[in-house]
């Protein structure tokens, strides 16, 4: 339940959750509220297409209910077409002017195989919105995925824009041949440098929200968590000494 949720988190150290889609959110918002958390992001389907552009009908009542939260609205899109450019823009705009109305910001998730697959294209993305509560994402498994090379040049176009970032374990090596297995890992576990990650987000100046990508990880979710979070602590008080 929500405030089961709340509580596990409250007991392991995290300060709050990246929520999945419309529903439910006073419920989740009022479990978090009784143990100071954060509702930091919610993660909102978005389709470009012959169709037209469409969101979850739950959009606009989910902003309402989030109005003066830290709560970032977080959209995957998902489609192609010659004109899914042109839709995703008009989109993003609709829903940064929705959300603006409730003091909150707009920011693209980049994902494998989804019309906004990369960094770059969650930037560009948001260039060409021009809405001043519109940014972009990092997405650590994503682009390990589809890119897992210039990470310094990466992160360097990204940061002016940069609202949110995910982050889990996972391996180094040839990443855009690996499966999910090695990409999604408990932040304690794999072989890719995620500490020196975080030094470079440090260096070049982002201050946001860092989330724990979770998604299909084996096991206990209360362990898992656990050992994230001591991995967490372990890498930032390195870097802070």
């Amino acid at each position: 339940s929500p405030m089961q949720q709340a509580a596990m988190l409250k007991r392991l150290g995290y300060d709050g959750i990246g929520y999945t889609g419309t529903k439910g959110i006073p419920e989740m918002l009022a479990a978090l509220d009784r143990f100071g958390l954060k509702m930091f992001s919610t993660y909102v389907r978005v389709d470009v297409g012959p169709k037209g552009p469409r969101y979850d009908p739950g959009l606009p009542g989910a902003i309402q209910q989030l109005k003066g939260r830290p709560t970032i609205i977080w959209l995957y899109v998902i489609g192609k077409g010659a004109n899914a450019e042109q839709q995703t823009v008009r989109i993003v705009r609709e829903i940064a002017d929705l959300a603006a109305q409730s003091g909150l910001k707009v920011a693209t998730y980049p994902h494998t195989g989804f019309y906004i697959a990369r960094v770059e294209d969650s930037v560009r993305i948001a260039k060409k919105v021009d809405r001043p509560n519109v940014g972009a994402s990092f997405n650590l498994c994503h682009w390990l995925k589809v890119d897992g090379r210039r990470l310094e040049a990466r992160l360097t176009e990204a940061m002016p824009y940069l609202y949110l970032v995910s982050i889990n374990g996972a391996d180094a090596g040839d990443t855009r041949a690996m499966g999910w297995d090695r990409l999604i890992q408990t932040l304690d576990r794999g072989t890719y440098d995620v500490a020196g990650l975080l030094k470079r987000l440090r260096r070049l100046g982002y201050r946001g929200p860092i989330g724990l990508q979770c998604y299909n990880i084996p096991g206990a979710p209360e362990e898992n968590l656990r050992r994230s979070i001591q991995a967490w602590k372990k890498m930032w008080d390195e870097m802070e000494q």
